[in-house]
């Protein structure tokens, strides 16, 4: 994406090999870019969300693979595989519920076993890391290309060239990827070729990453938008006001249930009762093949209270402050995912096409899943 005429990933290596990433601590109030220099600063960067969105935690994993090679023992083939297997556990560890972050990891596990010393796993490592990122960015580009054509559907039934109107939950655009994003990809693609497109942003909270990223992201790009509250989708939908329900998701099992931000499934219920179509957009390594039962298998990640109790805005004269919004005795809870289960999924969206959420769809783009091993719930 274009920001000020310069164009930018989310995460990329400059010419003296230095990790930089897109700081969303900060936005959308400043632009600012962080640099990693260390493993644990990405774990870190990880787990307190300076990076987040499933494609680009994956690629942060990749990139904290290399790094944690760069800092294991130079001289022990031995002691480096136990040092990368370490730091495997411990980046998985960061954020249970994205597949991406353990496809990522696994990766590069099995890609070094193709060195034999360290030095060839290190550089192993970085070329695995760049695949990773330029392979995340190529994929989105794809699911673009294919969510376009929903769209342009949907344009044809209108009248008088009225946009089509799209709602989407949290952020799964340029900033939840390396580049492009997902459930934005195909938004995006239908702006640059002249579709009229409306988005309705849900708020997202309670770390609000659709007004702080969503509404940021679309402002740059030109995409005409409105911000509502995440209670209004239903109404929206009841009135007429939504064409088309799109999201991302962070781990999508082998029969099409689909884990996404706290929210969604909401979302998928009003769309489910109002005949809106409900479309979940992915990259291949959001699968997890691995899984059936997504409500039951999926691990649900449980953030700290503060996320709930404390929000953070730009005052009147730009300063940006925190504050409580709640009794100081009142606890909070805050599971940052939910599960949508198929059967209210109309289809989902990858680079290899548009399929039904059903494990029959999902063989029919990919067949070599249909032999995946499944474990018991």
């Amino acid at each position: 994406m274009n920001i000020d005429g310069k164009a930018y990933r989310t995460i990329w290596l400059d010419e003296a090999d230095r990790l930089h990433v897109i700081d969303q601590h900060v936005l959308p109030h400043r632009f600012e870019t962080a640099t990693i220099t260390s493993f644990s600063a990405l774990c870190d960067a990880i787990r307190n969300m300076l990076v987040r969105g499933a494609g680009l935690i994956g690629a942060t994993a990749g990139y904290g693979m290399w790094l944690a090679a760069c800092e294991a023992p130079a001289k022990d083939t031995e002691a480096f595989d136990t040092f990368m297997s370490d730091a495997a556990t411990a980046l998985k560890r960061t954020r249970p519920t994205a597949s991406n972050l353990a496809w990522a990891v696994d990766r590069q596990l099995a890609a070094m076993t193709r060195g034999s010393s360290p030095e060839e796993k290190r550089h192993i490592a970085k070329v695995t890391a760049q695949a990773i990122a330029d392979e995340d960015a190529e994929a989105c580009k794809r699911i673009g290309e294919h969510g376009k054509t929903l769209l342009e559907a949907l344009a044809a039934k209108k009248a008088n060239g009225a946009p089509v109107n799209i709602l989407t939950h949290c952020n799964a655009g340029w900033l939840a990827f390396v580049d492009y994003g997902s459930a934005l990809s195909p938004v995006y693609a239908a702006h640059n070729a002249g579709l009229p497109v409306h988005v309705w942003v849900d708020e997202t909270r309670p770390r609000n990453q659709g007004a702080s990223l969503t509404a940021w992201e679309l402002s740059r790009h030109g995409v005409p938008h409105a911000l509502i509250a995440d209670n209004a989708g239903g109404h929206l939908m009841q009135h007429g006001q939504v064409d088309i329900v799109i999201v991302g998701a962070d781990r999508v099992t082998r029969r099409g249930d689909a884990a996404n931000k706290i929210g969604t499934y909401l979302k998928a219920l009003a769309a489910h009762d109002n005949g809106v179509p409900f479309y979940v957009a992915l990259p291949s390594s959001t699968f997890d093949f691995s899984l059936d039962d997504g409500v039951a298998e999926i691990p649900i990640e449980e953030r700290g209270a503060a996320e709930v109790r404390i929000m953070s805005g730009k005052t009147p004269d730009g300063s940006v402050l925190d504050v409580q919004i709640c009794p100081d005795e009142t606890p909070a809870r805050n599971w940052a995912f939910d599960v949508t289960p198929n059967r209210l999924i109309t289809g989902l969206i990858s680079e290899r096409g548009v399929c039904q959420a059903t494990q029959e769809g999902i063989d029919s783009l990919y067949p070599e899943s249909a032999g995946t091993a499944r474990h018991d719930s």
